[in-house]
């Protein structure tokens, strides 16, 4: 069996970007139900309930939508370097910055795709003041309010070359591929990333717009039951909130899902139950093949074409 690189914690956080900041803002905190923690400059960090870092989500001003960064969170201080030292090596280190709000030293690359990376473990752990859960395994109370996100479960990002990225994340990241799509001749056309007991962080898939690069598919927080998916979509409606696809159930990794556009033109998942755990000490990667993916989900309607071709940015969105 071969050896898993167990060095990357979770997820920590992903920046994303908007050209409609005031009603992004509003988006993620009225109706997703998620809290301000700060506001520097052009950008606002934002948490689910149970979020135990300052932020997940930082959203940054920008002319058009996309992804500014993700970051994954190490598992020891001393890792940092070592990643740091092998990353620079393959030529696309960027280098160490002192962190930003929330989070202290890290370091920035990009991946093949062209998404810019941080890996960091200094973290600044949310304390509840007035938002303090009467459970004390809560990181802060319920809020009641909109679709009461709880927590940020994974990234989708779109890249021109899928295998490429998987064997840079696998080889100088770690983790296993939980799932993969392979059509005929070896062509990768997706890939699931696991970094711990979840069954993925990241998933990665193939851009259909050829040319672009460093594009965001979608990211997603994770609910506390199925209802709450519907309700959702159900908040969704009575506030004029697009709703691209679902409720369906995907047939990878068996996600129940709601596919939003907030106010800014990035798609934002809703979903329940999301990762599925993966106990096995030799799991084998689930390989998913053209037949079966053309089979669409496990249920509900086919998956929309929007949901393969559209990402952000968007061509017209850099001419």
């Amino acid at each position: 069996m071969k050896n898993v690189m167990w060095d990357i914690a979770h997820l920590g956080h992903v920046e994303l970007l908007t050209p409609k900041l005031d009603k992004s803002v509003r988006f993620f905190t009225d109706i997703m139900g998620m809290s301000i923690t700060a506001a520097q400059g052009d950008s606002i960090y934002l948490r689910a309930y149970d979020d135990y870092e300052h932020h997940t989500l930082k959203l940054t001003a920008h002319k058009h939508a996309g992804i500014g960064h993700h970051a994954w969170r190490l598992r020891s201080a001393d890792l940092l370097e070592q990643k740091a030292a092998a990353i620079a090596q393959t030529g696309l280190g960027i280098g160490y910055t002192e962190g930003d709000l929330g989070h202290g030293k890290t370091y920035q690359f990009r991946m093949p795709s062209g998404h810019l990376t941080e890996i960091y473990f200094e973290t600044e752990k949310y304390k509840a003041q007035e938002d303090k859960s009467a459970l004390k395994n809560t990181a802060s109370k319920f809020p009641a309010r909109g679709i009461n996100v709880r927590r940020l479960d994974h990234l989708n990002l779109l890249a021109p070359d899928v295998a490429a990225f998987r064997d840079f994340q696998l080889t100088y990241l770690g983790g296993r591929l939980s799932e993969t799509i392979i059509f005929d001749e070896n062509e990768v056309k997706g890939a699931w990333f696991s970094v711990n007991s979840k069954s993925y962080d990241l998933a990665v898939t193939g851009d259909h717009v050829a040319g672009m690069s460093g594009r965001f598919h979608h990211m997603t927080y994770a609910v506390n039951s199925r209802e709450e998916v519907l309700i959702a979509a159900d908040i969704a409606l009575e506030n004029d909130v697009f709703i691209e696809t679902g409720p369906h159930k995907h047939a990878i990794q068996q996600t129940f899902f709601l596919y939003l556009y907030e106010p800014g033109g990035n798609r934002i998942e809703i979903a329940n139950p999301t990762a599925r755990l993966i106990l096995d000490p030799d799991y084998e990667t689930i390989v998913w093949s053209r037949e079966e993916r053309l089979k669409g989900q496990a249920w509900g309607l086919q998956t929309v074409p929007s949901f393969h071709t559209r990402g952000t940015p968007m061509p017209e969105d850099l001419v």
